[in-house]
């Protein structure tokens, strides 16, 4: 950290004559000045000595403040390294983005790591969803979605056959490929509803098994109006605020 005088700094700083507690007000805060974009995400904190001699504070009071923030998903403990801010991603629900498309908007680099890329008979329930044939094919793509490296996200997308007949090829973006094709995605319906990790999901997330997680169902349509995609997006709950602007 280069200065402890910065205005971000002195923003912190707990007020004394305040009935609250001085560990929750410095997390209030910090916490408020993450959501402010006032942290750059990745960004390390300066460890509790510094931090309680720049506020003015009890290192019990900062160790406190930052278990919290901990607690709540806005700062992450690396073993041997510190504490760091967590990246976290809103994602305004009334916008049509790929993800590779809404990690670079925020700064980071998108990528993904394919865990199955093939062809097999659809199921009954992706015959009914996306109009198929009962002896249609699908196209079954399974990958982990990462930025800067971190594992925000596992898909799992199922496309008609006839859409993606070489899995292969896709590269990062998805949607790019359909695109390319002559296929976009300019219509969308998603479902949100909570779970619970299951023990391969939280292997791969690198979380524990049973953690709450957001599960988006995602139907996907051409301009032609014919549903394409069918995705199912398990997302961290620590990573992803998910915004709606509602108007009267």
């Amino acid at each position: 950290m280069n200065t402890l005088s910065e205005d971000r700094w002195r923003d912190l700083r707990p007020d004394p004559d305040n009935d609250t507690p001085l560990y929750l007000q410095l997390a209030r805060k910090l916490g408020q000045a993450i959501h402010e974009n006032r942290w750059n995400a990745g960004e390390a904190l300066p460890s509790e000595r510094v931090l309680s001699e720049a506020l003015g504070v009890s290192r019990i009071t900062a160790r406190k403040a930052i278990a919290l923030l901990v607690e709540q998903g806005l700062i992450r403990r690396t073993q041997g390294a510190g504490s760091f801010i967590t990246p976290r991603y809103d994602d305004p629900l009334s916008r049509l983005t790929s993800f590779s498309e809404m990690i670079r908007r925020r700064g980071f680099e998108p990528g993904s790591q394919w865990l199955a890329r093939e062809i097999q008979p659809a199921s009954r329930d992706e015959v009914i969803q996306l109009g198929l044939s009962p002896s249609a094919a699908v196209a079954r793509l399974k990958r982990l979605r990462l930025a800067d490296g971190i594992v925000m996200a596992v898909e799992n997308s199922t496309l008609p056959a006839s859409v993606i007949p070489d899995p292969s090829s896709i590269g990062d973006s998805l949607y790019t490929y359909l695109e390319q094709r002559g296929l976009a995605i300019v219509r969308a319906l998603q479902h949100f509803r909570a779970v619970n990790a299951s023990e391969e999901i939280a292997r791969q997330m690198g979380i524990a098994p049973h953690d709450a997680l957001l599960l988006i169902t995602r139907v996907g349509y051409t301009a032609e109006q014919r549903a394409i995609e069918l995705t199912d997006t398990y997302c961290r709950n620590d990573y992803y605020d998910f915004v709606a602007e509602l108007r009267k």
